[in-house]
């Protein structure tokens, strides 16, 4: 209520109690505010600690990775120790076996060989065993060479034959009379003998035209089918073989 010069009088109960409440609300509203604040920092500190541990928990993960990564390695390396081993072993078994069995099977066939081969027309004057060869950038070696006047007959000896053993000696025939011109003018034979013989080697032989010999107890003999024709390689390969 103004006083006659125009100034207001003291607040009445009413405004002051509007104030209070004013005041009583905005201090509710900032209590309520700071609460809201306390729990976003207490959330905060909750997913701070959550990412400490989740950093924690990988970095023992990535320890645990590295652990299992560096076992892996020496794992691999005592495999290839391993490997190394068995293949050296291996190694030696092969040499054993092929180097001893292939010298009994040598000394078995030749001494077979000539009465063999003399059973199928050809008359063997003198034969020949491990004969190295070099031709320029090239070298070879014949197991069994059987020679006459007129003819020579090529022997493989393997202990387990395979198909990739006939192709070696197949080429090696197709090529023999460059490499070999001494032979150039006789008709040119082959023959494989084995033990064993692998992927179906053997009939594989025949179809290539070889005579087939098998080692057989402290015997050989040549397991052709009957009427069987040798092919001729050489200067007299385009004719028609006449040995049965």
């Amino acid at each position: 209520m103004a006083d006659h010069n125009g100034h207001s009088g003291p607040a009445d109960s009413e405004e002051v109690w509007a104030i209070l409440r004013e005041l009583a609300r905005s201090q509710q509203e900032t209590d309520r505010r700071m609460q809201e604040t306390d729990r976003q920092m207490q959330e905060t500190d909750r997913r701070m600690q959550e990412t400490d541990r989740q950093m924690q928990e990988t970095d023992r993960r990535m320890q645990e990775t590295d652990r299992q990564m560096q076992e892996t390695d020496r794992r691999m390396q005592e495999t290839d120790r391993q490997m190394q081993e068995t293949d050296r072993r291996l190694r030696r078994l092969d040499d054993l076996f092929n180097g001893q069995w292939g010298k009994l099977m040598e000394a078995l066939v030749e001494g077979d060989l000539v009465e063999l081969l003399n059973e199928r027309g050809i008359r063997v004057e003198h034969t020949a065993t491990n004969l190295k060869r070099e031709r320029g950038a090239r070298r070879w070696e014949i197991d069994i060479l059987a020679v006459n006047g007129d003819e020579v007959v090529v022997v493989e000896v393997k202990t387990t034959l395979k198909v990739r053993h006939v192709d070696h000696l197949v080429g090696l025939l197709r090529d023999l009379p460059e490499l070999m011109p001494e032979y150039r003018t006789k008709q040119i034979y082959g023959a494989v003998a084995y033990l064993k013989a692998d992927e179906s080697s053997g009939s594989y032989a025949e179809r290539q035209g070889l005579y087939v010999i098998r080692a057989t107890g402290s015997s050989a003999s040549i397991i052709n089918r009957e009427g069987f024709r040798p092919r001729r390689f050489g200067r007299h390969a385009a004719a028609a073989g006449r040995h049965e």
